[in-house]
């Protein structure tokens, strides 16, 4: 009996650990992109360099958000530890994992919110006091 392919082990590997059919082809292109990023080199045969130069490679080269980049990272670091069984060293491979942007909302005034409201009658006014009041986003009202 010959050996399943690295991807049918990687999807098989999903399945036991019951992870979502949408998760699974996601997880699976992430890793066919490593891959295929590193001229079909065998996973293998490499290591945290390489996940290093990919993950750059998306947030430089093909400017993915620092979500999409964990999402890569995560569906690697699957590979390597429950389909290949190979321990990648945790501290050298912080230094790929992406941050986050920090936010940081605008609030106004309490000065601010009197004179929107000083400026809206009917429906709106009532609108915007409930939104203000509840602390209710735009999408919710």
């Amino acid at each position: 009996m010959t050996e399943k392919k690295l991807l049918d082990q990687y999807r098989d590997a999903l399945r036991v650990k019951h992870y979502a059919p949408r998760t699974e082809d996601t997880y699976t292109l992430w890793v066919k992109n490593y891959i295929l990023h590193h001229k079909k080199r065998h996973p293998k045969e490499m290591g945290v360099p390489e996940i290093g130069q990919f993950l750059t490679h998306l947030a430089s080269n093909q400017e993915v958000s620092a979500s999409t980049q964990n999402q890569a990272f995560s569906a690697i670091l699957f590979l390597y530890r429950h389909v290949l069984h190979i321990e990648l060293d945790e501290l050298e491979l912080a230094q790929f994992r992406p941050q986050r942007s920090k936010t940081v909302p605008t609030v106004l005034s309490k000065d601010e919110v009197k004179r929107i409201f000083a400026n809206l009658t009917g429906v709106y006014k009532l609108i915007a006091q409930v939104m203000y009041g509840g602390g209710l986003r735009v999408m919710e009202t």
